[in-house]
C-alpha cells in the first residue's frame, strides 16, 4: 500500500476543490481511490477475524463516495477532502456499531462504535447498559482504552436523563449520550511506516469489546 498518491491527491484537492479541476486529475484520484481500496481489502480480513461479526463484507460495501450532497449546505464545495470508510457487517449503510477509517492530510482518525442510531436501537443499548453497568464500566475503565480513546464522545448529549430511568442510576451519565462512538486521530506518517495493518489492528482491537457489547444490544 502506498499512501503517498492518496495525501497527494487529498492535499491539492482542499485548494482546488471543484469539479473543472476534478475531471482534470481524474486520473490522480482513480490511482488514490485504487491505493485506499487496497487498504480497506487488507485490514477486512483481521478486522473480520477480531470480529466475526463482520462476515465477508466487501471494500465497495464499506467506503463512502467522495461526492458531497450540497442541496442543504452553504459550503457548496462539491467533494469531500478525505476518504473514508466505515467496516462492519452490512457496511457502511449498516445499524450495527463498526470501525471507521478517516484518511485526511493532517486530520486522520480511528473511531468505532455507533453513530446516530434509530430510536429503537438507541432505547435496546439504553436498556442494555441499564441492566449491565458494570460490563460496561469495565470496558470504559480499561487502562489500554483509556490510552486510546480516554472516553467515548459527548456529542449531543442530552442534558436531562432520557425518559423511563431513574436520575439516580449510576451510568446515567452514559444513558443520556445520543452516540456511542470512539475517536483516535493519527498523524501523516502513521500510514507512510511499514506494518500499517498491524499496527491499526493494535488499536482496534481495542475498540472491538465496546463494539461487541453494543452489538449485543441489537441482536
Amino acid at each position: 500500500m502506498n499512501f503517498t498518491p492518496i495525501f497527494d491527491f487529498l492535499t491539492k484537492l482542499q485548494v482546488y476543490n471543484d469539479r473543472n479541476w476534478f475531471n482534470e486529475h481524474k486520473e490522480e484520484y482513480n490511482e488514490a481511490l485504487a491505493e485506499f481500496k487496497k487498504f480497506v481489502n487488507a485490514l477486512i480480513p483481521p478486522l473480520s477475524e477480531l470480529d466475526p461479526s463482520i462476515g465477508t463484507v466487501s471494500a465497495e460495501e464499506c467506503m463512502f463516495r467522495i461526492y458531497r450532497d450540497v442541496r442543504f449546505s452553504h459550503d457548496k464545495s462539491p467533494y469531500k477532502t478525505h476518504f473514508s470508510a466505515f467496516i462492519a457487517n452490512g457496511g457502511r449503510k449498516t445499524r450495527l456499531a463498526g470501525y471507521y477509517i478517516h484518511v485526511q492530510p493532517d486530520q486522520s482518525f480511528l473511531a468505532g462504535g455507533i453513530y446516530m442510531s434509530d430510536p429503537a436501537d438507541l432505547e435496546s443499548i439504553r436498556n442494555r447498559i441499564y441492566h449491565n453497568p458494570a460490563e460496561i464500566r469495565k470496558i470504559l475503565d480499561d487502562k489500554t482504552f483509556k490510552k486510546y480513546f480516554h472516553e467515548i464522545s459527548d456529542e449531543d448529549k442530552l442534558k436531562n436523563p432520557p425518559k423511563g430511568y431513574p436520575k439516580d442510576f449510576e451510568e446515567i451519565e452514559l444513558l443520556k449520550n445520543k452516540h456511542f462512538i470512539t475517536h483516535y486521530a493519527l498523524e501523516n506518517e502513521f500510514f507512510l511506516k511499514d506494518n500499517l495493518i498491524e499496527r491499526l489492528m493494535k488499536v482496534l482491537k481495542v475498540q472491538y469489546p465496546l463494539n461487541a457489547f453494543l452489538n449485543k444490544a441489537l441482536e
